[in-house]
């Protein structure tokens, strides 16, 4: 087994075909089965398997890749460590929740990247156990994990499991989102009464894998409701509550600037259950701090700061 191996399997999972994998690889395609064969002969398992969407891992292969994965970034990063004068490229990669804050973060941070530097910056919005995943075994530098209070004891117990680090970032509860046109805006307090008969749009994967689904669901959604649209995109949630009567959204404290753009109102509620969320920044112990994931960093808790200020809920200390 050698680096070029890893890297074989690696492209073949990304790809899930050994055809184009190899075109990606500039080798042909019978070089790149043999050595895929090789490499499941010297480890004694079988990596790959075909279906009817291509080629995908086996269970054994999932968990190889995972080691494949991280020998081959910290090969790369050992590479940019020694040779800097070669190293002209600035990388970025973060899994997070969906959230305002979060996202003007990074786009002024992007706005304030370095022009004359190659760039790839990856922004991923997902739930929880999928931007955790992400770190451990896609090798994402970090990932802002959102949970309920009521869940820390699992989220704790999993990273230190897990060999991870992490710091608090902001402690809120969520606010009620809504039309301006609604006439709901017009209250200063909303009842919980009021959203009977409304739409809820709510993020479809929360997930906390310790808890039967009926239980998340449960912490997560008021079972009294009987309309709920399901969205997994921010843009998409953002467009349906501007344009769709009587929907609403529970969301953590967002930018008054997107608020004019989509025409929306933050409200507070009567009578919603209290329910308090935490986003904590997080990584691999062993990780450190680029130079570009400080720069983010500090972009992050400028935006948190200038809504808690507004918002008045105080960050994690």
């Amino acid at each position: 087994m050698n680096i070029a191996h890893l890297k074989y399997a690696v492209e073949v999972e990304k790809t899930a075909s050994i055809t184009k994998a190899a075109e990606n690889l500039f080798m042909g395609q019978p070089n790149l089965s043999r050595g895929i064969k090789e490499l499941e002969e010297t480890l004694g398992v079988k990596i790959f398997k075909r279906t009817s969407k291509g080629i995908v891992p086996t269970p054994q292969g999932e968990e190889f890749l995972g080691y494949a994965k991280s020998i081959l970034a910290q090969i790369e990063e050992m590479e940019s460590l020694y040779k800097p004068e070669k190293n002209n490229k600035l990388k970025f990669s973060i899994s997070v929740p969906r959230a305002s804050y979060i996202a003007d973060a990074f786009s002024k941070f992007v706005r304030e990247a370095d022009m004359s530097k190659e760039i790839e910056f990856s922004f991923k919005e997902t739930n929880a156990m999928r931007a955790i995943r992400n770190v451990v075994q896609e090798n994402y530098g970090l990932a802002i994990v959102r949970y309920q209070t009521i869940f820390e004891s699992f989220f704790t117990n999993m990273l230190r499991d897990k060999g991870m680090k992490s710091e608090n970032i902001w402690e809120f509860e969520y606010q009620l989102l809504i039309s301006k046109n609604d006439p709901l805006s017009q209250k200063d307090i909303v009842d919980i009464e009021d959203l009977s008969g409304y739409i809820e749009i709510c993020h479809g994967d929360p997930f906390v894998p310790s808890l039967p689904m009926s239980d998340i669901k449960k912490a997560e959604m008021d079972e009294n409701v009987t309309k709920r649209v399901y969205v997994y995109s921010r843009g998409s949630q953002l467009d349906l509550l501007a344009t769709v009567p009587h929907t609403y959204m529970w969301v953590s404290p967002t930018d008054v600037e997107q608020l004019e753009r989509y025409e929306l109102v933050l409200k507070p509620c009567r009578g919603n259950k209290h329910r308090v969320y935490r986003d904590i920044l997080t990584s691999k112990k062993e990780y450190k701090y680029t130079a570009v994931d400080k720069q983010f960093i500090e972009k992050l808790y400028e935006e948190r700061d200038l809504l808690s200020a507004k918002f008045g809920t105080p960050h994690a200390e």
